[in-house]
């Protein structure tokens, strides 16, 4: 701590790379179900469809958790509740190398570690941010979007690799340690709720700034009589629409259904990860620099030209060119979304209501998810279903031009 402060860095860069090393490892735990969904099958015999119950309960438990869990950090404060997420999610995935039955999965992957892992989300890191940072928020933002990436990036091949060579049980156990045995306690030592706890202002702010943050008694009431807040949410939920719910389930089966080999839709969603870590980041530069509206605007206006062009992709070449400007704009939506929703509804209930803006995010990656498989039976392919989602993304890009900033 000394060093810190003799170094003369702001102990809110600090906050931001424990929150980091969060979103980071978290991002990993996410990603081992479907790493280790075959050795599943082949030890328990249990169906795909089995598996695929309990991480569909997974995943809208965490859509759902996410605004419950940011009104309990808006009142009783990040750190708290961030300790209690990693506890419960750390449990739940230790507990599930004991396994034995169905019903256990579900618990274990489906309720446990999907409600607990709203608490190690952009919601956490919306509410750390907009506490700590009152300049520089969008790059904070875009750092800690980027978590997620580099995350899945970094550990899919370990954990694959992992899997191979030593099963499932050691892969689920090497991340558990890492929650546990590093992440655990880098919260407790560094985690401040606020930095009136530690003596110092925000991150830019000066005596002239208002630094009180007392969370509102209700503010969902506040905000879903104000327009602004369908506007940004619905923004949102087309981001979900035409994102995870479409790429991650879809897009591999799109490719060999054009002639890709697997391993070169593996390199495209890979380089996707890779230029997404950057367009993140770029995306808060940017949103410090000319505002959050108009870049917001043009991210969703890019998603949609390059939907529309993409069941025409007939060349690796071509491919790759996708990959690179649509990873760009990936998770680029987080920053401005977040920073936005602290602008209009206040940064002490930044919590609750990102996480309500953030499940409309997962109701349209849900919608997109089987959406996209109805459509593909009707027609036999994937065209109509990018098609639609392009026109979708213009129609966000409509709905942020009116949001007032």
């Amino acid at each position: 701590m000394t060093t810190i402060n003799r170094s003369g860095i702001h102990f809110a860069w600090v906050i931001l790379a424990v929150t980091f090393a969060c979103l980071f490892v978290a991002s990993a735990l996410r990603s081992i179900p479907g790493i280790i969904m075959l050795s599943l099958e082949h030890e328990f015999h249990w169906d795909r469809e089995t598996i695929s119950g309990a991480v569909s309960v997974n995943l809208f438990l965490f859509g759902l958790a996410g605004p419950f869990l940011g009104r309990l950090m808006d009142v009783y404060g990040v750190k708290a509740i961030t300790i209690l997420m990693i506890v419960m999610v750390t449990l739940g995935a230790g507990g599930s190398v004991l396994m034995q039955q169905p019903w256990q999965l579900y618990l274990l992957w489906g309720v446990v570690i999907g409600a607990g892992s709203g608490g190690t989300s952009m919601i956490m890191g919306s509410a750390v941010v907009n506490r700590w940072f009152h300049e520089r928020r969008g790059l904070a933002l875009g750092i800690l979007g980027a978590a997620f990436s580099s995350g899945q990036l970094i550990f899919t091949p370990v954990l694959m690799k992992l899997n191979i060579l030593e099963g499932w049980r050691t892969t689920t156990l090497f991340i558990v340690a890492l929650l546990a045995l590093v992440v655990l306690p880098l919260v407790i030592w560094l985690m401040a709720d606020s930095p009136g706890l530690k003596g110092i202002r925000p991150y830019g702010a000066n005596g002239h700034t208002d630094t009180t943050l007392s969370p509102d008694p209700n503010p969902m009431r506040k905000a879903i009589a104000n327009p602004q807040f369908w506007l940004l949410a619905s923004s949102f939920g087309i981001c979900g629409l035409t994102t995870s719910g479409l790429f991650q389930t879809h897009l591999i089966t799109h490719g060999i259904e054009h002639g890709f080999p697997e391993m070169t839709m593996a390199v495209s969603l890979g380089l996707m990860g890779a230029t997404d870590i950057f367009g993140t980041i770029l995306s808060g530069w940017l949103c410090d620099r000319f505002g959050k509206r108009w870049p917001l605007a043009v991210y969703y206006l890019l998603r949609g030209a390059t939907l529309l062009l993409l069941p025409y992709v007939e060349s690796t070449g071509q491919l790759m060119a996708f990959s690179v400007v649509y990873g760009l704009n990936w998770l680029s939506t987080i920053p401005a979304t977040s920073a936005l929703t602290a602008d209009l509804f206040g940064k002490q209930n930044v919590g609750v209501v990102f996480g309500w803006i953030c499940f409309t995010h997962q109701v349209g990656a849900a919608i997109a998810s089987y959406g996209a498989g109805y459509l593909h039976n009707l027609a036999g392919n994937y065209t109509l279903a990018f098609m639609a989602s392009g026109l979708f993304a213009f129609v966000a890009t409509g709905l942020v031009v009116f949001i007032k900033e």
